[in-house]
This record gives C-alpha cells, structure tokens and sequence, in this order.
C-alpha cells in the first residue's frame, strides 16, 4: 500500500474524519527525512517506512484526545517522537522538542527549516537541568526507562496545573505502584493505535496537592 494511503487510513480511523491534506503532506516529508538521515544519524531502529508510519507517526497521534491547551514539552524526544508529529497535527500548540543529543537535535532543527514549522523548537539539554523561562503545560514522553524517573527528572518543572503524559506498552502496574507519594496519576488511557495489534497505554499524571 502506498505511504501516504496507509497514513490517510490511520488518521481517519484515529480522528473520525478525513485529516487535512497539508498535514498528511508535512508527516510524510517528515518520515521521508526521517529515512534519509537514519542512515547515517542512526535516529531509530525501525527502517520500514510502512512500519514507521505505524510505530512512529500513529502510534504518536494516538495521544491526540488527551492534549491539553498550552505549551508541550516533549521529554527525551529522540528523533521528534511523538512531539513533532502532535505539532503538525496542532499548528497552534508550541511544542518544545527536549534531548541531550546533538545529532538528534540537529537533524530535528533540519526538519523545522524544511517544513517551515514555526510552533516547535528543538533544544538540547538534559530534563533534569533545563531551565525555561516557563514551565511547559504538559510534559510528554515517549522513552523514559520508568514513570518513577520521569516524574523525578521532571519535578523542578512541576506547577499543581502541569501534567504529565507517559506513553507506555504493557499495563504498567508495577512501575505505578514505584511512584512517590507526591505524585498523582489522574488516570490510565488504554490507547488504539491503526495497524499495531500491541498494547499501548497513556499514563497521566500531576503534583498531588
């Protein structure tokens, strides 16, 4: 199946309607640079292009029903995964893009220019120790090892109203029960991802008052 049909397909079942032509054009730009510097930047594992649409693109839009409004900061986010590809879907949601690797982030202020995406920008800092002017609405990722140390690493950004989203596979039972007290998690979403008969779980979580 095409590229782009497959991706038309997975965002309708996703949104309910038709996705809108200019952002499907801007996801498959991006997958196409995604490919071309995965050869030598080595930015995932995954090389299939009908793959990556579902195990990249989809399965980051799947968390689409549970972005809140404000700022977005994207914890670890690797190769744009799943900050960027919310922030097409999003034009009007600022998205930091946060990772501690050069080359990740090069190839991320690439896509931007190419794209002409003025609602992201991608730095390079730790999560631990970066200091923004302000404290992102949401903090998302993707690829942090537990929820225990995502929300640690995250906790000097924390204000009552900040919450954060930790996409997950399996139930994660035993990395909830390890959360410290001063963390509340508001609810576990069971995520449907186009194509991917894998489990997929959204953690959402805040500072408990």
């Amino acid at each position: 199946m095409p590229l782009g049909l497959t991706l038309s397909k997975g965002l309708e079942d996703l949104l309910g309607h038709a996705a809108d032509s200019a952002q499907i054009s801007s996801l498959l730009s991006y997958l196409e640079l995604l490919t071309k510097w995965n050869s030598s930047y080595n930015l995932t594992a995954i090389r299939d292009p009908q793959e990556m649409i579902t195990r990249h693109l989809l399965d980051s839009l799947s968390v689409l029903p549970w972005m809140g409004e404000g700022e977005l900061l994207d914890a670890g986010t690797g190769a744009g995964l799943p900050g960027l590809p919310l922030a097409i879907m999003r034009p009007q949601m600022t998205v930091t893009l946060l990772d501690s690797t050069g080359k990740k982030i090069r190839f991320l202020r690439h896509v931007k220019r190419q794209l002409a995406l003025k609602n992201i920008y991608p730095v390079q800092a730790r999560l631990e120790s970066w200091q923004p002017e302000s404290a992102p609405a949401s903090i998302i990722s993707r690829a942090f090892s537990s929820l225990a140390d995502f929300c640690s690493a995250s906790r000097h950004l924390l204000q009552h109203e900040t919450r954060l989203l930790a996409m997950k596979g399996k139930y994660p039972k035993s990395e909830l029960e390890d959360l410290p007290a001063w963390v509340k998690v508001d609810s576990v979403e069971k995520l449907s991802v186009p194509g991917l008969q894998e489990e997929r779980h959204l953690v959402i979580m805040s500072v408990r008052i």
